[in-house]
């Protein structure tokens, strides 16, 4: 009986999985492994900081070492530094990291107030979309949240980068050039996330019935999200806004005028984004209007 249970004691410990694979950590014991052992196991963010430094500096795994280190520092407060690191050292890293640095580039910019160059980097993911260069060519790219893996399609990135990209025109309060880019995502990809964004837009333009008809789409949960507690809280707190600003115009009549130039530049602005064809995928019939906006 004895030797049974033994027997079953040392099969449970040979069915064990390694050390490296129950902490998600590579193999090995090079300068990367040992940051990563750092950061995961030890919890010592400034020690993973160094360890990636020295290996970057030892060519030692450099696409997947300059990421998780800006994204350490990021998670530290270090987000200038980590700017300036992916700037220096991308250059060592290859074809394939460049997107995913650009978009860690692009948090950190968000992170430490520098609209311009993230409006300017997400100009330029587009850029490459509408060139048939982002994913390698390919339409669809795996991608990984939460240690699971799922395929991103070109039309999926292409509206979660024009809705970034509205974000980044909300926060220089340019309501008009935000506005475009998220009807041009809702074209492509219609969400209730955006169709707030683009209600929010609106009425800062003081375009409330325009608004309230957007605002009706997410309250009525025919859009994708809309069924969501966020987006419903969301959505009844932009009903909320919208009611007081009407309340507000109608004991102000004088609010309600709106220039006749804004609205001919609206129309012109619109018309620029009519969808031209495309020799490339379908997707890029969609944004081609695009380029002439992104080349400003």
């Amino acid at each position: 009986m004895n030797s049974r249970r033994k027997l079953g004691e040392k099969k449970q410990e040979s069915e064990a999985p390694p050390f490296h694979v129950l902490h998600k950590l590579p193999p090995g014991d090079s300068p990367y492994v040992r940051a990563k052992h750092v950061q995961l196991v030890e919890k010592d963010p400034d020690g993973a900081i160094v360890l990636f430094w020295k290996a970057i500096n030892a060519g030692d795994r450099v696409d997947s070492a300059l990421k998780d280190m800006a994204v350490v520092m990021k998670q530290q407060d270090r987000a200038e530094e980590a700017i300036e690191a992916i700037k220096s050292f991308r250059d060592r890293c290859s074809k394939q990291a460049q997107e995913s640095l650009d978009n860690v580039l692009i948090d950190l910019y968000k992170k430490c107030g520098r609209i311009e160059e993230q409006i300017e980097l997400l100009k330029q993911k587009l850029r490459l979309i509408y060139h048939g260069e982002a994913f390698n060519g390919k339409p669809t790219k795996t991608a990984r949240s939460h240690g699971k893996k799922f395929q991103v399609t070109i039309k999926r990135e292409t509206s979660r980068i024009l809705g970034n990209l509205g974000w980044a025109y909300m926060q220089q309060e340019n309501y008009l050039a935000a506005e475009v880019v998220y009807r041009k995502a809702q074209i492509i990809d219609p969400d209730s996330n955006k169709a707030c964004n683009l209600c929010l837009c609106l009425i800062k333009q003081m375009r409330y019935t325009e608004a309230r008809s957007i605002l009706d789409e997410v309250l009525q949960g025919t859009l994708a999200g809309s069924n969501s507690s966020k987006s419903r809280n969301r959505a009844e707190e932009l009903l909320q806004e919208l009611n007081q600003c009407q309340s507000d115009v109608l004991s102000n009549p004088l609010g309600l005028k709106i220039d006749d130039a804004f609205l001919e530049g609206l129309d012109q602005l619109m018309n620029e984004w009519t969808p031209v064809r495309s020799r490339r995928l379908p997707i890029f019939e969609e944004i081609s209007p695009f380029r002439d906006q992104l080349a400003c």
